[in-house]
């Protein structure tokens, strides 16, 4: 995050100049020491913050947030949300599952998204009575029809719509192209919505379109937004009335601006820059910006607009704490090895992705070039390459910030590692909302016979 912008937006700081880095009003020192690393770290009042950003940009219009719990899926996260009136955007019965356990009185505020659902899936979901089906494809509305027709429970879905719109991104994680596996082309929506009209165990609720994340422009969202409003618009000239336009998440954040520029340990880039993010602007401005685009593009359309933020409510709330096991010179290069590891946070080695790495506790010395890596058998195990890196010795404690949104949601067992513990601070409290694994518990699953 931008080191100038106002601390009331910045969870991990120091108090003062060489003090040991802070969540909020929580040493990170003293969280390593009661609960080990590596570890996660979450700032309640940074994900509240984001969350209220997003309800103060849609006042004017009736909204709901629905937070993609893919990017970070702890049932204390989920309660936090669900308390201040969020929705949640599911990709999984694992995910829905996790909201009935966290706020059973939030699932009616529930859309059920991605490509695959099986029946099951389906039928839990009819169950209990989630908002709305986010339907991806013909064969997928069939299959939801027979199940809702065979539970005598009229299945309320939006249709998915692909708009071919393109938002500069990781190609791994953009979605609103032809090419791409997500979504139903728009040119084919109209035809579908009218013959599921004619069906009474199917209710054309809403329209909802998602291009991708982590996106650094407001302008690809508004354009999306205008082409399914038309169509929406459209539908009701024809008798089939819409009350949702679901206009998905993927606003980006800057992994790039963050504490460390401030602390004379300026960060040595590699790669392709496709986690830019917001490019340092103060976010609260980014969402009203990111809110006028989309209320514009809805050019007075009357709708319940659904929204689906992840990434930008949770990832900078967050950080992975991580102890130096060493440091060792090959040659010209120098490795700092980690306890924590690509099975803890994949996004480095998996995207290339860029975080920044601070001291827990500085020390004095000059920034050096420096690999930081995990003790994992794969060269692919690594946080950062030839990153300008203050100096650290075995037994210091390192930060990996911006690890809130897809960090413990993708992490592993990989060499059989425990997947590590993670803490959730409030102003000066902090409590354990996931124990370090054991193992008792990666062998739990298993059969011997």
């Amino acid at each position: 995050m931008n080191p100038n912008l106002p601390n009331l937006l910045r969870p991990f700081q120091r108090n003062d100049a060489g003090t040991a880095l802070h969540c909020d009003g929580v040493s990170l020192k003293t969280l390593a020491r009661k609960y080990g690393t590596p570890l996660y770290v979450y700032s309640a009042r940074q994900i509240l913050e984001r969350l209220e950003m997003f309800q103060r940009a849609f006042v004017g219009r009736e909204h709901l947030v629905c937070y993609a719990v893919k990017a970070n899926s702890s049932l204390a996260i989920l309660k936090l949300l669900a308390d201040r009136g969020a929705g949640f955007d599911i990709v999984s019965g694992g995910e829905l599952e996790r909201v009935i356990v966290a706020a059973p009185e939030a699932v009616g505020r529930v859309v059920f998204s991605g490509v695959g659902k099986t029946a099951p899936e389906i039928d839990r979901a009819l169950e209990v009575d989630i908002l709305e089906f986010n339907v991806e494809s013909e064969a997928e509305l069939e299959l939801l029809a027979m199940r809702a027709r065979k539970l005598k429970n009229r299945a309320r879905f939006a249709l998915r719509v692909n708009p071919d719109v393109f938002a500069e991104t990781h190609p791994y994680i953009s979605t609103g192209l032809r090419e791409h596996k997500f979504g139903i082309d728009i040119r084919k929506a109209a035809e579908i919505y009218r013959a599921a009209a004619r069906n009474k165990w199917l209710e054309p609720h809403g329209i909802s379109v998602h291009i991708g994340s982590q996106i650094r422009s407001a302008e690809p969202f508004g354009a999306a937004v205008e082409r399914v409003s038309k169509l929406a618009q459209q539908l009701r000239r024809e008798g089939i009335v819409l009350k949702v336009l679901d206009a998905g998440g993927g606003l980006g954040i800057d992994y790039h601006s963050t504490p460390a520029t401030a602390q004379g340990a300026p960060a040595r880039r590699r790669g392709p820059r496709y986690h830019g993010g917001t490019d340092g602007a103060d976010p609260a401005a980014k969402v009203q910006e990111y809110g006028s685009v989309i209320e514009k593009a809805l050019a007075g359309f009357d709708c319940r607009l659904l929204i689906e933020p992840g990434r930008f409510i949770v990832a900078q709330a967050g950080a992975l704490v991580t102890r130096v096991l060493n440091v060792k010179k090959n040659g010209k290069k120098t490795f700092v090895i980690t306890d924590a590891a690509m099975n803890d946070l994949i996004r480095p080695a998996l995207y290339l992705a860029y975080h920044e790495i601070v001291p827990v506790k500085p020390r004095a010395g000059k920034a050096r070039g420096v690999d930081v890596v995990g003790p994992v058998c794969e060269t692919g195990d690594f946080f950062a390459r030839d990153r300008m890196l203050k100096p650290v010795e075995a037994g210091d404690l390192l930060a990996l910030l911006d690890a809130g949104a897809y960090g413990m949601a993708q992490s592993s067992n990989y060499n059989s590692r425990f997947r590590p513990a993670e803490v959730l601070v409030e102003g000066k409290k902090h409590r354990l909302i996931r124990r370090r694994e054991e193992m008792r518990d990666l062998l739990a699953t298993e059969v011997l016979s």
